[in-house]
């Protein structure tokens, strides 16, 4: 089953005026994967991970920034707690779950990646405020962003030389989980 949401990143900006600002390419029918390759080809890393972040569903997109940081750095243990339970969500999307990440989140350091994709899993539907308060919905875009910002924080840390091989995969595998099917 196919996952792209936005054959087009006229209709990725409709739905998601942020993106515009994220990924500071022009609106127009451009493929948002030729788009993606292309921006990947050039290793235009910050417009091609946050088209990436953007295109897949919330989900998938939490599944693709968990798997690039495990993918592309050593984790220390605090960080692969975090991780753990925006995975536990992907696995299982309840609102136990979400909650639970977002409470890591809130409790973990903003530097670290990981943070972000706990923040991304706590984000992306239900209540971010405590129950006992009345409901706060996220915005949309919520979920993208912090995939997005964890990534980019992911890539600030690197060598500059591994930059290239570690993020080229990234986008290849999130390119693939676009395309092809669910995490």
């Amino acid at each position: 089953m196919a996952m792209l949401r936005f054959p087009t990143i006229r209709s990725l900006f409709e739905a998601f005026p942020t993106a515009a600002d994220d990924i500071a390419v022009p609106a127009g029918d451009d493929d948002c994967i030729a788009l993606l390759q292309a921006l990947t080809a050039q290793e235009a890393w910050h417009p091609a991970v946050s088209l990436c972040a953007y295109i897949l569903p919330r989900r998938e997109a939490v599944w693709w920034g968990c798997q690039s940081l495990r993918a592309a750095r050593r984790l220390e243990p605090e960080e692969d707690a975090i991780l753990e339970a925006a995975e536990e969500w992907v696995r299982q999307p309840d609102e136990a779950r979400r909650r639970l990440a977002l409470d890591l989140g809130t409790r973990s350091d903003a530097g670290l990646p990981g943070t972000w994709m706990a923040f991304a899993a706590g984000w992306s539907g239900g209540s971010i405020v405590p129950p006992d308060y009345a409901p706060v919905r996220p915005p949309p875009e919520q979920t993208a962003r912090c995939v997005r910002a964890g990534l980019m924080i992911a890539i600030a840390q690197m060598p500059q030389a591994e930059v290239p091989g570690a993020v080229g995969l990234c986008i290849t595998r999130g390119i693939a989980l676009a395309v092809a099917g669910t995490p």
